[in-house]
């Protein structure tokens, strides 16, 4: 079925349920967010599915359901991953619909693309692109339930108002809750266009609630993936081939099947799946299997090798911006500096491990699984299992962790492929080396970067020429005009105000498998930027804070969070002996972050971060302790890559495999974390990710400052 040119996103839908509650639906097929972040990612989106009758026998999935007893299930289709959305939605919707906090709880909301269009997790776009569409669902149940209260009472609408979850008679002060309203509202024509609230009636909206999901984290009731347990089902583990693009020539499975608990050897697409009663059986039973590899002709590839390919890919550039003669000031500049900068391939290491339980039947396919792209999931499914995708059932579970990572498919297809073959539940469970060493990695870069500066100091010119393999060429099949928007977010936006700016980008063709990392391509290019601005300021004489201070003075919001955390932070103040500042600014997702850290080098070498201060404007707050809450969460994630994090490539396989090698910061090391919030009243931005960006560089640059030696490449190593 076509798109129709009225836009889903404004598609509501309304019921009444089999228990006389009311139940909302709308869909964010149509959302900007939704076609940036799915469209791109995916060669054949599914088609919107058509239209179902609405009523108690319409088989809709809803986004709400108020029962008589007046309490309220939002279903939220986003993925629950620790950043908060199943508690941010609902207090979005709430505030509109005037409900009360008590009566609210949430869940995860089951696949449906007609009711939610394509759902799926990343990009911190949940409340960037869905925060209108989230106000006009309560809108539109908020004025259905007064135009039926309204009804009732022979008045005018106006003369009623929605709060505290009933509906208000203004004149005689009588009231009827939602509840009791809800099944004779839900039959009313739905408003075609609801009138949102001024901002400052929105009850939860910039309030510090409690999350909705703590309680059953807390006493253990939360269920994970690795939870999961389904009558008769089996556990399983793959062995993959630890080359790049090898596969199986052949293997020998006696050793495993007598294994006890071991039930089955099966082949699959990616490898040989071994199929037992339990983890330790099927574990083991892998550890006995012998398998022979064909492992191609990428088995010789290493760091070096990749490298030189991505040097050699200058070449082939494409320009990603271009303003003034960048060329021209460079041979005008009275003072000229150059650097190259390195990136390693990252792995996104969440806590728990990939994991996804599959049913595959005759007629249907069932999936538990801690997913974060739920429509991605049900294509990828369908296609394996043979079936509709209205024959594909997926229960999201909560997850530990996902940073990207569970935005991919490939263990959710093992486990369907392993269903299929043995024709029982199965839980394929990977071990976090499966996953470390497995691919689908944050892309590494090399960097060249080039400046010139007149004879105050100032910088005239500005190149920035960028090698990286490209997330969205496998997925799209080609690139806009050769350039991978994410390798050069950050880079090509750069915003300081220097005359000449030439920003290139080469996309070197590697066979090691990329996905999307927290932060995406700011990840790196922050990093890059930020620190090479802070080589330019010393060649020039300038303090970092004062020379960003005259380059971003037509950047107001950029400035803004640049201006707080340098207060905040006490930037020129004493320090300890021995220790430094650093800082740096970056916009990523909509957002802005400013961070200083606080750094000391220890014996043997140790970097210690002591403090990080970080300034964040993320426009419209909803929930000012989640935000709080995930920029301390971004901090720790980027200063692990900073000190930590790399995937080496040697004999064509990820050297590094578990914590013990692929470290990342412990609680002894966690510094103490200072977040402002800029209220800005600006458009809502994501901040799930914004804060990641700016660790690596402020750490680095305060060690510049400590010792004069710019770091130029991560993990962070000093000699």
């Amino acid at each position: 079925m076509a798109e129709s040119k009225t836009s889903r996103r404004d598609f509501i839908r309304v019921s009444a349920s089999a228990g006389g509650g009311m139940l909302l639906g709308f869909s964010l097929l149509g959302c900007k967010g939704d076609k940036k972040n799915v469209e791109e990612r995916t060669k054949n989106p599914p088609p919107p599915r058509k239209p179902v009758p609405t009523g108690p026998a319409g088989d809709v999935t809803a986004w709400m359901r108020i029962e008589p007893t007046n309490k309220i299930m939002f279903h939220v289709p986003e993925a629950e991953m620790g950043q908060g959305v199943l508690t941010a939605v609902p207090m979005i919707i709430a505030s509109e619909l005037g409900a009360r906090w008590e009566d609210v709880s949430s869940t995860h909301a089951p696949a449906n693309a007609e009711a939610f269009g394509r759902q799926g997790t990343g990009g911190s776009t949940t409340i960037r692109m869905g925060y209108e569409t989230f106000r006009k669902a309560g809108a539109t149940a908020r004025e259905m339930l007064i135009a039926e209260a309204a009804g009732r009472w022979k008045v005018a609408p106006e003369k009623c108002e929605a709060r505290d979850g009933a509906v208000h008679n203004t004149a005689t002060r009588a009231s009827l809750t939602f509840g009791a309203l809800a099944a004779a509202a839900a039959k009313r024509k739905q408003p075609k266009s609801p009138k949102l609230k001024p901002d400052k009636e929105l009850a939860y909206v910039g309030k510090s609630l409690k999350r909705l999901d703590t309680p059953a984290k807390v006493d253990g009731s939360a269920v994970y993936g690795m939870d999961v347990k389904v009558p008769g089902m089996l556990t399983a583990q793959v062995a993959h081939c630890p080359v790049f693009g090898g596969k199986v020539k052949s293997f020998d499975a006696s050793k495993a099947k007598a294994v006890p608990g071991v039930r089955h050897v099966v082949q699959i697409p990616t490898g040989v799946a071994v199929v037992a009663d339990n983890f330790w059986a099927a574990k083991k039973g892998r550890d006995a299997l012998t398998v022979v590899w064909s492992e191609g002709k990428h088995s010789g590839l290493t760091d070096e090798k990749i490298l030189a390919e991505c040097k050699k890919s200058f070449a082939k550039s494409n320009d990603a911006h271009k303003s003034g003669d960048a060329k021209k000031a460079l041979a005008k500049a009275s003072k000229k500096l150059s650097a190259a900068y390195h990136v390693p391939y990252l792995a996104h290491a969440p806590m728990e491990p990939l994991n996804c339980t599959a049913h595959v039947e005759k007629d249907k396919c069932t999936l538990w699984v801690p997913t974060q792209t739920v429509t991605f999931t049900v294509m990828t499914a369908a296609k394996i299992a043979g079936l509709a995708p209205d024959k594909v059932e997926v229960n999201t579970t909560f997850m530990g962790g996902g940073f990207g990572r569970r935005s991919q498919t490939d263990f959710v297809a093992d486990a369907v492929h392993i269903s299929k073959a043995v024709k029982k539940p199965v839980k394929l469970v990977w071990l976090r080396e499966d996953d470390v060493q497995g691919g689908f990695y944050r892309p590494m870069a090399y960097n060249e970067l080039s400046a010139g500066l007149d004879d105050k100091g100032m910088p005239t010119a500005w190149v920035h020429k960028i090698a990286s393999p490209s997330i969205l060429e496998p997925l799209m099949g080609m690139l806009n005009k050769g350039l991978d928007k994410t390798s050069i977010e950050g880079a090509a936006n750069l915003p300081y105000a220097i005359a000449n700016k030439h920003v290139t980008y080469s996309n070197p063709k590697l066979p090691v498998s990329l996905w999307f990392w927290r932060s995406v391509g700011s990840s790196q290019n922050a990093f890059v930027t930020e620190c090479f601005l802070d080589e330019v300021a010393k060649a020039g004489g300038k303090d970092p804070v004062e020379l960003r201070r005259v380059l971003l003075a037509k950047e107001p919001r950029h400035k803004r969070v640049f201006e707080k955390v340098v207060k905040a932070s006490g930037w020129g103040s004493p320090l300890p002996k021995g220790r430094a500042r650093g800082i740096a600014v970056h916009k990523s997702f909509g957002s802005y972050a400013a961070q200083v850290a606080e750094v000391s080098i220890e014996k043997g070498n140790k970097v210690r971060v002591h403090k990080v201060v970080c300034a964040i404007d993320c426009g419209m707050v909803v929930n000012p302790d989640t935000i709080k809450a995930q920029v301390e969460s971004g901090i720790v994630y980027g200063l692990s890559a900073a000190l930590y994090g790399q995937v080496r490539i040697d004999k064509g396989r990820a050297v590094e495999s578990n914590f013990h090698d692929y470290k990342v910061v412990r609680m002894s090391e966690m510094p103490k974390v200072e977040t402002h919030i800029v209220v800005s009243g600006d458009k809502v931005g994501g901040v799930g990710e914004v804060a990641t960006p700016p660790i690596a560089p402020a750490v680095c640059n305060a060690l510049f400052a400590l010792t004069g030696k710019p770091i130029r490449s991560l993990p962070i190593k000093l000699a």
